[in-house]
């Protein structure tokens, strides 16, 4: 981060407000106001990384605020342990149960993680409320008031809000840090698009269990302070469904999947409730649950993105006009001295076989939807792979890639060293060298171009920067450099194709599968994508493409499959295919064979 951009003080000057207001004023009610301002705001910039950054509902997620709270004060209490030690604890604790929740549900599809942490939730507070003689019960838990440091319990509300702003600022440190990572884009392709992320060497379970563990480890940090700053706890309020609800709704408000819209969602609903709340005393008790549903139906209805998502690129653009403020990026002077270049040159000589699928057999209950195919794609060449609607040829395509698994037979794919690999999930056939498109484009509509790409980038780096560098040699490969600021939701449909074709390009593969990359395409677009296709090949890389143009299939390809009723009905040159009777038959039927 350059710590001269206006960027930066503006952020500082915004959040010291924090700390100026409150010492400013110096009333204890406005302290709590702010120390209370502080803490949620942390609270809902963690819980934003599981449930904005990775769009994993987690309305479960006070048990890791509940955990939290229980160590610090249990530990105090039963062995004199420094609440510092116990959060720490608290923290690890709050880790493996998050692990241990997560990652069977993430394996799955739905709604089951957001109704496992729910289930959770409700579980660990029964049992914090019948498990008297540890927690006591429905009663609760009040901290011993030793005053000092080391037991985190002091006179003067400014130490609080010293600590409390200390927690917010770390827990957004760490979400700018994810956002702007390697695994902040990860977590934004699988929030998006799961099974396009997979094709570019991302495994779903892994960064979303990353994302919890980070969330459940900063929410229980929060939860440890919270409680010795309240000094008592109850099973009722830490592990409470309503404050897992609370931190969502305002990162909801704010912006979901922003650094800074947790931040602003708090500052914008809290006070006002809490005001409320302090003003009214028991004449408006629960006011502030209507000051939150009116403000979230408010923003849903008219800002469904949130304050962040929907002013916060304008808000940047008039930062940046600031003095200082304008960015270059030097990535793309880089570019413009390099050519793109597969991550490795081909491993044998042209004509060398280098993807090998062998009697592949698989059933969809009592159809035989591929039928002992077998196909060898070689080094250096364009394979075409075409047949008749409903012939199996997406299935096919489909188990060269990983998405589908053959109930019997076998791929292999040559890797540089000479050696055989057999890959099995889609991530294990992207990181062995297969590059794959979708038949319908699955751009991440909320990245840009530039982004887009880097997502491919990224299997060979972690750095942003270098991942950018690559990206702009393959938008000049794929005619997208002009576009690279463009949100993918924006492009034409020929725009999309290549862009799926450049993020696939970007991970540097040896052999690249193209399903009907040229369907819906004008006549341009058609050429555009042929010469790209011929420019892919030239630079090493393999290409084993279905398409229904035949025009563009004999223009392409170096030789010809042909898959009919799940088999490979024959194979050979373009020419000698397309005159092939049992062609013929297989598209237009017997009355054309002699016609």
């Amino acid at each position: 981060m350059n710590i001269f951009n206006p960027r930066v003080y503006v952020t500082l000057m915004a959040l010291s407000l924090l700390l100026l207001i409150p010492m400013g004023v110096g009333s204890p009610f406005i302290y709590h106001i702010f120390i209370l301002l502080c803490t949620f705001a942390a609270l809902a910039t963690a819980w934003n990384i599981v449930g904005g950054f990775a769009g994993q509902l987690s309305l479960g997620h006070a048990v890791f605020y509940g955990i939290g709270s229980y160590a610090a004060i249990l530990l105090l209490m039963r062995f004199q342990i420094s609440p510092w030690i116990g959060m720490m604890v608290g923290a690890v604790l709050s880790t493996v149960v998050s692990v241990i929740v997560s990652y069977p549900c993430f394996r799955l599809r739905g709604p089951f993680f957001a109704l496992a942490t729910i289930a959770v939730l409700e579980v660990v507070r029964l049992v914090a409320i019948h498990q008297t003689g540890l927690t006591g019960g429905a009663a609760g838990l009040a901290a011993p008031l030793n005053i000092g440091w080391q037991w985190m319990m002091f006179r003067e509300k400014w130490i609080y809000l010293l600590i409390a702003f200390g927690f917010l600022l770390l827990t957004l440190l760490v979400s700018w840090r994810i956002k702007n990572s390697r695994l902040g884009y990860y977590l934004v392709a699988v929030r998006e698009r799961e099974d396009a992320a997979r094709a570019v060497g991302i495994n779903p379970v892994k960064v979303k269990l990353i994302a919890v563990m980070v969330s459940a480890f900063f929410t229980s940090l929060v939860g440890s302070f919270q409680a010795m700053y309240l000094t008592f706890i109850d099973p009722g309020s830490v592990f409470s469904l309503e404050l897992s609800i609370q931190v969502a709704m305002f990162a909801l408000i704010g912006g979901l999947g922003t650094v800074f819209g947790p931040l602003v969602g708090t500052v914008l609903v809290l006070p006002i409730a809490e005001l409320a709340r302090g003003w009214l005393s028991n004449v408006g008790n629960g006011f502030h649950g209507l000051v939150y549903g009116v403000v979230l139906v408010a923003v849903v209805l008219t800002i469904p993105k949130g304050l962040v998502g929907r002013f916060g690129v304008s808000f940047s653009r008039w930062v940046d006009s600031l003095p200082g403020g304008k960015r270059t990026d030097d990535s793309a002077d880089i570019v413009s001295h390099h050519a793109w270049v597969p991550a490795t040159k081909p491993a044998g000589i042209k004509g060398e076989v280098i993807l090998s699928a062998i009697n592949l057999n698989l059933h969809f209950g009592g159809l035989h939807a591929t039928n002992n195919v077998s196909i060898a794609l070689n080094e250096g060449e364009i394979l075409g792979l075409i047949g008749p609607n409903g012939a199996g040829k997406t299935t096919v395509f489909n188990q060269l890639s990983g998405f589908l698994q053959p109930h019997s037979g076998e791929i292999k794919v040559r890797q540089s060293n000479g050696q055989w690999v057999m890959p099995r999930t889609p991530e294990e056939f992207a990181r062995a060298g297969i590059g794959r498109t979708f038949q319908i484009a699955q751009p991440f509509a909320d990245l840009s171009v530039l982004e887009n790409i880097m997502l491919g980038a990224f299997m060979h780096t972690s750095s942003s920067a270098e991942a950018s560098v690559l990206a702009r040699k393959v938008a000049q490969l794929t005619d997208l450099s002009g576009m690279l600021d463009t949100r993918a939701r924006n492009l034409t449909v020929g725009g999309m194709k290549r862009l799926e074709m450049a993020r696939a390009l970007a991970t540097q593969p040896r052999v690249l599968l193209l399903d009907e990359v040229l369907a819906g395409l004008n006549p341009a677009d058609v050429s555009k994508a042929v010469a790209t296709i011929r420019r892919v090949r030239d630079s090493g890389v393999s290409v084993l493409m279905i398409e229904h143009i035949m025009q563009a299939v004999m223009q392409l390809s170096d030789r010809i499959v042909v898959i009919n009723s799940g088999s490979v009905l024959c194979e050979g040159a373009p020419n000698e295919v397309m005159t092939d009777s049992r062609v013929i038959e297989a598209y237009l039927g017997k009355d054309y064979v002699h016609a």
